[in-house]
């Protein structure tokens, strides 16, 4: 009888825990459909951290990561990722057409940074799940029509997908 009532304060208290992570694609705060698609396939063209890449929103690519103690980031991440062994890098993107929301989305979980104008742009709101093959978080940000660079970190693996879309 006690160790069913210690189970059963177990899953209590586990239950907050849980419920901040919901799971499957249904289960996202904003549709990301057409992102899922686009992360999910095989011919995201390639990009190595620390590249400026030209393309106008909306685009994705995937990134290739380097340890975190080698990614040389323009700032230090927000929140310090819980592995010195993970993977990060950013990517230097041209002025979006206009200021408005944009969304960044991952394929897998990491943590974002945006820098705008040599200060970070704080998001607006976030939505995650487990669960989705090809999509695991997107992030909104304000952003103005100056460029602007992604900081990726907190990563498992050396290489990670992104779209970056409008609102």
């Amino acid at each position: 009888m006690k160790s069913a009532a210690i189970v059963l304060a177990v899953c209590v208290a586990a239950g907050p825990a849980l419920a901040q992570e919901p799971v499957g694609c249904d289960k996202f705060k904003w549709p990301l459909d057409k992102e899922r698609a686009t992360l999910a396939g095989s011919d995201l063209p390639k990009v190595a951290s620390s590249s400026r890449v030209n393309w106008p929103i909306p685009f994705a690519t995937a990134v290739t990561l380097v340890p975190l103690a080698e990614a040389k980031l323009p700032m230090a991440p927000e929140r310090a990722p819980k592995s010195n062994e993970s993977f990060a890098g950013f990517i230097q993107s041209p002025a979006p057409a206009k200021a408005a929301t944009y969304k960044i989305t991952l394929s897998s979980a990491g943590w974002i940074d945006v820098v705008q104008d040599g200060r970070r742009v704080q998001s607006i709101t976030s939505t995650g799940v487990r669960g989705c093959d090809g999509v695991r978080k997107s992030v909104k940000f304000d952003l103005a029509a100056t460029p602007f660079t992604i900081e990726l970190s907190g990563i498992e693996a050396n290489t990670i997908a992104i779209a970056i879309t409008s609102e």
